[in-house]
């Protein structure tokens, strides 16, 4: 258990009983094996915590600053292996050994004389002794302990401690295991325990945040809580990798925020949309709208169909509701006939045309063609794949980040991905009553 602070006479024999007793304990005699019901009590998760923190307030603090030290976590794991090696008095055994390596800070002290927390400062005090240009200790010094708790690749950390005899002495065992562990040694010379440079500089990939907290000098690499910067609403899960939120069941939306609670009357529901998509003749959110096949206001009949041009400007969701409302869809494009006659007419309307809406930012048209899941693997807002396409000339090129597809004016009406929320107007098409091509069925 961490002990409380020595007296102030206890603080002034501790240099000399550290110069008497504070040997390694490989130069210990054979430790006893603990007796019976002396098995090592796992620190409290207070003792855990403030040995933690004092690890990484110290790792924070090295001279010259470190580019790429690590935050250190708990193990429990490391902290078993800790415990078991403090009941042995700090010796190893067979039974310790693990893979990958652990690093091992052991000391070995009179009863009592100080706390855990001590023994770490201590531990970091052998600093004094090291030079990190030279990448050495100074003569008869110990830095081991040093090196090892400012290892910078060492991120998981587990404490253990226990009293102990040794001989007819009273000792206490001090223990902290690390991982993965460090003090590695090239041609017998230990190599530098970090990277010399500006707090951060050289954390990795998968290390990219910095961590830095109110009592530390500088800042610890460590793992991005949220590397996405976005979080899920409505109890959605984040799936870091694609930065994609996974919406649990009546939510949809890039952040989960739009609640599905939409019945199609008649129609079928698109969840990816939260969106109904409604048979030939019914309009409205939920398809429960009778609207008559508006033959008397169509712009073109091509092929039997009907399509209006609108004389106002919306977004690409918005126009699409706006056309379901009256009956019909965004417009299919499915030949080079229908894309010819459209582009015809298109390009005579701008000049004839009174547009009512003049809050639009384009002179192009949105069309019912957008991807949702993967690039340049577009479908009709109906379901159905594209069996036809007149893409202008590089395009898609995804510019703007955009997924919906508009009849550019600038490229004689062909095709160009575009942003969803742009204001463009738009073409309704409407099919013959009789027909069911926009309603597939279950």
């Amino acid at each position: 258990m961490l002990q409380p602070e020595p007296s102030p006479g206890r603080r002034r024999l501790l240099p000399l009983l550290l110069t008497l007793l504070g040997i390694a304990w490989a130069e210990v005699q054979p430790p006893q094996l603990p007796e019976q019901g002396q098995m090592p009590r796992a620190l409290s998760r207070k003792e855990s915590f403030l040995l933690l923190s004092l690890h990484n307030r110290l790792r924070s603090r090295v001279q010259p600053p470190a580019a790429n030290m690590r935050r250190m976590d708990w193990s429990e794991s490391l902290a078993q292996l800790a415990h078991a090696r403090a009941a042995l008095c700090g010796a190893s055994a067979p039974i310790l050994t693990s893979a990958p390596p652990v690093g091992w800070n052991v000391q070995l002290l009179p009863a009592g004389l100080v706390s855990f927390v001590e023994v770490v400062s201590l531990w970091f005090a052998e600093g004094q002794h090291y030079s990190h240009t030279a990448a050495k200790c100074a003569h008869n010094a110990t830095c081991s302990h040093y090196t090892q708790l400012v290892w910078a690749t060492s991120s998981q950390l587990g404490c253990g401690q226990h009293w102990c005899s040794v001989g007819q002495a009273a000792m206490e065992a001090f223990v902290c295991a690390y991982s993965p562990g460090g003090n590695w040694k090239v041609n017998g010379k230990t190599i530098t325990p970090y990277k010399k440079g500006a707090w951060c500089s050289l954390c990795t990939a998968s290390v990219s945040g910095c961590f830095k907290a109110w009592d530390h000098a500088g800042g610890l690499c460590e793992v991005p809580r949220n590397p996405c910067r976005m979080s899920c609403r409505n109890h959605g899960h984040l799936n870091i990798s694609t930065c994609q939120c996974h919406c649990p069941p009546g939510y949809t939306g890039r952040y989960c925020q739009v609640r599905c609670s939409v019945q199609c009357l008649h129609g079928r529901f698109r969840e990816e949309e939260c969106s109904c998509v409604c048979d030939v003749g019914y309009g409205g959110a939920q398809c429960a709208t009778k609207v008559h096949f508006p033959f008397h206001t169509c712009d073109l009949r091509i092929d039997g169909d009907c399509f209006m041009v609108s004389s106002e400007a919306d977004t690409y969701y918005g126009a699409k509701m706006k056309c379901q409302e009256k009956g019909g869809v965004l417009a299919q494009i499915e030949s080079q006939k229908v894309q010819d006659i459209l582009a015809f007419y298109l390009d005579r309307l701008e000049t004839t045309n009174e547009v009512i809406d003049s809050d639009f930012e384009t002179k192009n048209f949105w069309i019912g063609l957008t991807y949702k899941m993967t690039k340049n693997s577009f479908r009709w807002s109906t379901g159905e794949h594209q069996s036809f396409n007149s893409f202008a000339f590089g395009q898609p090129d995804n510019q703007g980040f955009g997924n919906c597809v508009e009849l550019q004016a600038a490229a004689a009406f062909n095709w160009n991905d575009q942003r969803c929320k742009t204001r463009n107007r738009y073409i309704c098409q409407f099919a013959q009553e009789h027909t069911s091509r926009w309603n597939p069925g279950p």
